[in-house]
């Protein structure tokens, strides 16, 4: 069987085709040239877990390169580690956002870099002509800058980074198979340390957060809208651009389709939700760490039902060691029944 290598897009495929639908040419070419990215990443991918090893010291350093609206990564290296600020907006926004992310793993999850090993974050900013998307292709991240009505830079946004460079993190652990409900477990971990990175930058609790996903990058013609909504999964977004948010925020509603590569953005509204009332039971950065902790327990093809049972396993390990609240468990156990989780076939 065929294994589904990760070449994570931020803005789903769904989306993308709706715009396409009624006129949007941007939307056009970037799906065109996000066919383009997975076929030269197909070419490249190695097997990453041959670079798992025990955690080093070495400190990661970021690298922010300018793509000048070409198609090609790592086109100029405009900012490198410690040097000073650049003046382009995108670029100096994309090397604090990643630095936050790096400091988020190391000192509130124990973990150097995306690989616990160092690794060195990649940024590539304004890439393409009106690039509609985002996405981490294996070793580095690259962002377009929108069209400037329906999205804007996709640097804007703490959520972004912390989302895509969270796939990285993902490969160096389980290497969730990108299809069906192993995808879609790829994708809710990242918008976990997503919300939870930028509440802990903001200094948010879970009730002052929004627990919105993506809302920063959206133009003037979506203000006010959002990509996802871990609060509230399928009520992100309603409008004739986009169409309507598909997520469900329970099993009775799991999407059964082929799109999406069955649904991976689309069902990781359910594990969102739950993550969410976790969330607000005992704290994002306590829920964020009994996450974390199962993440590195799982392995590629598990599911939903998986997930449940490591998750659960992990808090009550994590509530031994007295690194969360007594009652976790049992507030974990509970936030799935929520949303039908295990699912019984």
């Amino acid at each position: 069987m065929a294994l589904h290598k990760c070449n994570c897009m931020f803005v789903p495929p769904r989306v993308l085709e709706n715009l396409a639908k009624v006129g949007v040419a941007q939307a056009r070419l970037s799906i065109q040239q996000s066919k383009i990215s997975r076929a030269k990443r197909a070419d490249k991918l190695v097997d990453m877990k041959a670079f798992i090893g025990a955690k080093s010291k070495r400190k990661p350093k970021r690298k922010v390169y300018d793509c000048k609206n070409t198609w090609e990564q790592r086109v100029k290296l405009v900012r490198d580690e410690g040097k000073p600020a650049t003046g382009d907006k995108d670029a100096d926004l994309v090397y604090k956002y990643a630095g936050n992310v790096r400091d988020y793993f190391n000192k509130v999850l124990d973990r150097n870099s995306i690989d616990n090993s160092g690794m060195d974050l990649i940024l590539n900013v304004h890439f393409g002509e009106d690039y509609m998307n985002a996405f981490w292709d294996g070793d580095e991240m690259t962002f377009g800058d929108g069209d400037g009505e329906i999205f804007i830079s996709f640097t804007q946004s703490l959520d972004v980074v912390a989302h895509e460079l969270a796939h990285g993190v993902t490969q160096h652990t389980a290497d969730l198979e990108y299809f069906s409900q192993s995808g879609a477990l790829n994708e809710h971990f990242s918008d976990v340390f997503g919300s939870a990175i930028t509440q802990h930058v903001l200094k948010q609790d879970a009730g002052q957060a929004d627990w919105l996903v993506g809302n920063e990058i959206m133009g003037p013609s979506l203000y006010g809208e959002a990509l996802r909504s871990m609060q509230a999964p399928g009520m992100a977004y309603d409008n004739n651009l986009l169409g309507k948010d598909p997520q469900p925020a329970h099993m009775s509603d799991y999407y059964a389709g082929n799109d999406d590569n069955q649904g991976v953005h689309i069902n990781s509204g359910i594990p969102n939700r739950a993550f969410y009332m976790v969330s607000m039971e005992i704290g994002t950065d306590k829920a964020a760490l009994i996450w974390y902790d199962a993440l590195q327990k799982l392995w590629a093809t598990a599911k939903f039902n998986d997930a449940v049972e490591v998750i659960v396993e992990s808090a009550r390990m994590l509530t031994k060691k007295k690194q969360v609240p007594v009652g976790s468990t049992q507030r974990v156990r509970a936030a799935f029944r929520e949303v039908g989780l295990p699912h019984v076939t």
